[in-house]
């Protein structure tokens, strides 16, 4: 199954991506990528490109950024779920970028598994940091940010909301609202799972009560917490 799918309506061509992006999902890699080229360039116009992806395979996804950066026609990206992972850099592709006030978006560090010895090891690392230099290229090339700070970004595992997204230019404008985007828009939210994670270590570490004192404990049970860390990771 596709998880890509083009509509036509009156306004012209949407194309909607939905679902995890990979390539053993492109039955036939060698001929797919050719195939969703086809069906984009099979007609002529502006397009607009729905986003809702948790990410996947970041070559598939540079494919489908560089397709759409090639396409002859203006190229409208709505995220109207999320735009996580791979699927952040394909937004990247956009003449212009809108979020829906609901969506977020997110962007880490390429992983892959390597098997082998010691110098195999250190190939996959090798190799991992220039995919990492070249996602970095789309976002810079999107934001203007410095490759210091984007690098930063994917280095803590970075979640934005449409505010936070527009302040740092990943989105040009956020959906529904009116001509000035509202404060409490722009003021938006920004958080890593590093953060997250140690906050919540960090509570897990303090001293247990003791027996005595346990029924006039006040606070989040620490099996609670264990549970809303296990959910973050």
């Amino acid at each position: 199954m596709k998880f890509w799918n083009f509509n036509k309506t009156e306004e012209g061509r949407t194309l909607y991506l939905d679902g995890y992006i990979a390539e053993e999902s492109w039955f036939e890699d060698d001929v797919t990528p050719k195939v969703f080229k086809e069906e984009l360039e099979a007609e002529k116009g502006d397009i607009t490109v729905f986003i809702n992806s948790p990410g996947g395979d970041c070559f598939a996804a540079s494919r489908i950024y560089t397709m759409l950066k090639e396409y002859d026609g203006k190229v409208t990206v709505k995220i109207d779920g999320i735009a996580a992972s791979a699927a952040s850099v394909i937004a990247m592709a956009g003449d212009e970028v809108f979020m829906s006030p609901t969506a977020m978006l997110m962007c880490h560090n390429p992983s892959t598994i390597v098997w082998g010895e010691v110098l195999d090891m250190k190939k996959g690392i090798e190799v991992l940091s220039e995919v990492k230099e070249s996602i970095i290229n789309a976002y810079e090339l999107k934001t203007g940010l410095s490759r210091q700070k984007i690098s930063t970004m994917m280095d803590k595992e970075t979640w934005m909301s449409a505010g936070k997204a527009l302040e740092l230019g990943f989105c040009d404008d956020v959906l529904y609202t009116e001509e000035k985007v509202p404060e409490a828009v722009i003021n938006g939210f920004l958080f890593d799972k590093m953060t997250v994670t140690n906050h919540f270590i960090g509570r897990l570490n303090k001293s247990k009560p003791s027996a005595k004192s346990e029924e006039k404990a006040e606070g989040t049970d620490v099996n609670q917490l264990m549970k809303r860390l296990n959910l973050i990771k």
